[in-house]
């Protein structure tokens, strides 16, 4: 018989419950992640909420529910956001934010964008209980659609709430199942209209806190629960053709081939060095590839791949873009081949303001923590956020490194001290004037 799923009893089993102080209850916060991995639980153990699907609306739905028990005045925007409001002492003051997304990508873990969004919920209920009042409004928020699986895109909510989307490539989107864009959206009771209408005032907001697992494992590795991020960076994706001349295998001697193969095998090689020549934070992959004619007896004549880039800062980043086009266009002569390339993608990158970075530094002091800085190298809403308001983000250990996968996982006890490093982090921000 197949053992039934139970995420809350596999995170409270080895709870150190010494870390119940300050209001906070990690049981509590265990059953809140508990009860959103049964919805859209797949059969291996692992979630499906791609946004805009009835899951995710599942999840926002239930996730309101306690926000609305913990007594906070709760709203829905055009494109599906949620944002809850605990009122301040003076409430004509700009809102502090924090949370992150319910939605996965298929078959996806039961931490990734759930933790934010309960971290910050948590605080609330810790506040409640000790009778706290913030000076400034505080707000939890859900974003819709971060992950972006159901279009290949993502930061869906986000984009909407910042008015940072083009709406003609919206249009253009279709899903799997042939849905456009609009069809998802009105299948999800919002519409085209509202989406464009969901643009939030930027003065109402002073800042916005993302609690998010690592997805790496830098902090494993250094055997600390969080750490501090210090950018997100900003992908370039290049695609790339080298093009040389395809033979027979056999009656083609060595000496007078144009194997493009041979060249896009060079350039592969070279690229895994060139990051380190221009920043400690970039890096650089080839993680999609085609071989024409693609035959076992015939020499590659083409070869298309895409080389992805990231950096937290943009002149670094543009810099690498720079010397691995050299470097290809190096190789392409050097075996005299052709060469042509294409810009697909550039998302500019989000360095985290130093004010931002130290209040998160003052919360590791006040709670024995050491600091660690690291970079995210994945996108997150707090990217999209952090082009026009403060943002901090809040890296918390990730085991293995796994994400995206059933197997994705973070010990409660972690989870707790992301909890407790948050709320103090966002005390300092709700009781500026």
């Amino acid at each position: 018989m197949k053992q039934e799923f139970n995420l809350t009893k596999k995170l409270v089993r080895e709870y150190d419950r010494s870390l119940d102080h300050g209001g906070i209850n990690g049981t509590r916060l265990a059953q809140r992640l508990g009860e959103l991995s049964k919805l859209g639980l797949s059969e291996s153990g692992g979630s499906n909420r791609v946004g805009f699907s009835k899951e995710e609306r599942q999840a926002k739905e239930l996730v309101k529910k306690w926000m609305r028990d913990a007594g906070l005045q709760v709203r829905e925007d055009g494109a599906g956001n949620v944002f809850a409001r605990f009122e301040g002492l003076n409430n004509d003051l700009p809102a502090i934010l924090s949370g992150s997304h319910v939605d996965t990508v298929p078959n996806g873990g039961h931490f990734d964008g759930t933790l934010g969004v309960l971290a910050a919920l948590e605080v609330v209920e810790a506040w409640k209980e000790l009778g706290y009042n913030p000076v400034r409004p505080f707000e939890v928020v859900i974003f819709t659609d971060e992950e972006g699986a159901r279009f290949n895109g993502g930061l869906t909510g986000s984009e909407a709430m910042m008015g940072a989307f083009e709406l003609d490539k919206k249009l253009l989107l279709k899903d799997s199942d042939g849905m456009t864009f609009q069809q998802v959206l009105e299948e999800d009771g919002l519409s085209l209209d509202s989406y464009e209408k969901a643009g939030r005032d930027l003065d109402e907001i002073a800042a916005y806190v993302e609690v998010h697992i690592e997805q790496g494992k830098r902090l494993e590795k250094a055997n600390i629960p969080c750490g501090i991020v210090t950018g997100i960076a900003g992908p370039c994706w290049l695609e790339i053709t080298f093009t040389g001349e395809a033979g027979h295998a056999g009656n083609t001697p060595m000496n007078d081939r144009k194997d493009a193969l041979v060249a896009a095998s060079g350039f592969i090689h070279k690229i895994h060095t060139l990051p380190r020549v221009v920043s400690e934070t970039a890096v650089a992959t080839v993680g999609k590839m085609s071989v024409k004619p693609n035959g076992v007896n015939v020499i590659p004549g083409e070869v298309q791949l895409y080389v992805d880039i990231r950096d937290i800062y943009e002149s670094t980043r543009d810099k690498l873009v720079e010397v691995i086009l050299d470097e290809a266009k190096m190789i392409a002569r050097s075996h005299n081949v052709g060469f042509k390339w294409q810009e697909t993608t550039r998302v500019k990158p989000v360095p985290i303001q130093d004010k931002m970075q130290e209040i998160l530094s003052k919360a590791f002091e006040a709670h024995n923590i050491k600091q660690q800085y690291l970079p995210s190298g994945a996108g997150h809403d707090a990217m999209v956020l952090g082009e026009k308001i403060p943002v901090a983000m809040l890296f918390v250990r990730s085991e293995n490194g796994i994400s995206h996968n059933p197997r994705e996982w973070t010990s409660l006890d972690d989870c707790v001290h992301s909890v407790h490093l948050l709320k103090h982090c966002l005390e300092n921000l709700v009781s500026e004037v």
